[in-house]
């Protein structure tokens, strides 16, 4: 059992390779195209591929239906609520995949020992690439940039689906919200759309919300949340405050602080980020927090927290108090801090 264990770990790449093999192919969209259970013989010429590999996208298939992505009756193939977040005209979380699976992604962690040993104090990304930040790379090779941004914003339809529609009061009472680090605007899209009588605004740096979504239902403004940010009743931080470290954090906390204290008219914090271990009985969602921390780690040398880190990092930004909301959206938590 043990070593079936270790084979098992040391194997598990071939899921997300597999994975990332659908997503290429479009198999999800292919299915769906096909509108019935799709033969093995049909997905193959629909693709298509040589018909001496018809048998090695069977064995794939195996695989992926093994893993819960797809059913298999004797009709052929259908499509699973995982496999349909896959479709690039649905929510295209193979975004998320395709960025993942990446060979300059991959390629970091057969580092990760190297990491260890070294007593500097760069990422695991700038040591594998010469000293070059995550976010530098990201704005120098704009294809996978661009592959980024499409993951993120596929992860935040996802998120954002899940928050409105179990925990819309989190947004009662308020009349307006600044998106700090909103990026193009996916989030407070979802936002604006559900509260029409809520004025949103996207914040994030100039060069950022330049590419931001054109909508008549919210603001962009270009600027840097450590310096300051627009002042508004709600301030909402969604997958932001992972990429930093806890001082920067702390930094940016107070300035969130002061853009709600600066609108004299109340106000909240909504944090919408990974609590690593709260109230969550779900295995592998609890298992993907771990995955997250250890990448982040990797990418940009921060980290995701647990309740306590989360507490010692608002406490000491200055809030007066906050709670943690009885709501899960996949392996994401919802926060709310009270200056």
């Amino acid at each position: 059992m043990d070593l079936t264990r270790i084979q098992n770990l040391s194997l598990a790449h071939m899921s997300s390779l597999a994975l990332r093999c659908a997503v290429d192919l479009d198999i999800s969209g292919r299915i769906q195209a096909y509108g019935r259970p799709m033969p093995l013989i049909e997905l193959a010429r629909s693709i298509p591929i040589p018909p001496q590999k018809d048998s090695m996208l069977g064995r794939l298939m195996t695989l992926l239906v093994n893993q819960g992505i797809f059913v298999q009756s004797e009709a052929g193939y259908q499509l699973t609520p995982a496999s349909e977040l896959l479709q690039t005209e649905g929510s295209n979380v193979g975004a998320f995949t395709r960025v993942v699976t990446d060979a300059e992604f991959i390629k970091l962690w057969g580092r990760l020992s190297e990491f260890f040993k070294e007593s500097d104090d760069r990422s695991l990304f700038e040591k594998v690439f010469d000293g070059k930040k995550f976010w530098e790379f990201t704005k120098e090779k704009p294809e996978y940039g661009k592959l980024f941004d499409d993951a993120m914003a596929s992860l935040s339809n996802s998120s954002m689906r899940g928050l409105i529609a179990s925990y819309p009061h989190i947004f009662d009472g308020l009349t307006n919200l600044v998106d700090v680090g909103g990026g193009t605007g996916t989030a407070v899209n979802f936002i604006a759309e559900a509260f029409p009588r809520l004025r949103c605004t996207v914040f994030d740096l100039p060069h950022v919300v330049a590419k931001a979504l054109k909508s008549e239902s919210f603001d962009v403004v270009g600027g840097d949340m450590f310096e300051k940010i627009p002042p508004a009743d709600a301030i909402f931080l969604k997958n932001v405050l992972h990429d930093w470290n806890d001082e920067d954090c702390v930094l940016i906390l107070k300035r969130c602080k002061e853009a709600i204290e600066s609108n004299n008219n109340g106000g909240k914090v909504i944090v919408v980020d990974i609590v690593i271990g709260f109230e969550n009985n779900d295995p592998k969602s609890a298992e993907t927090s771990l995955f997250f921390d250890i990448s982040m780690m990797g990418l940009v040398g921060s980290r995701e927290r647990n309740k306590q880190e989360w507490h010692d990092i608002i406490v000491r930004a200055g809030y007066s108090d906050y709670k943690i909301c009885p709501v899960q959206l996949g392996v994401y938590s919802v926060v709310e801090l009270y200056p």
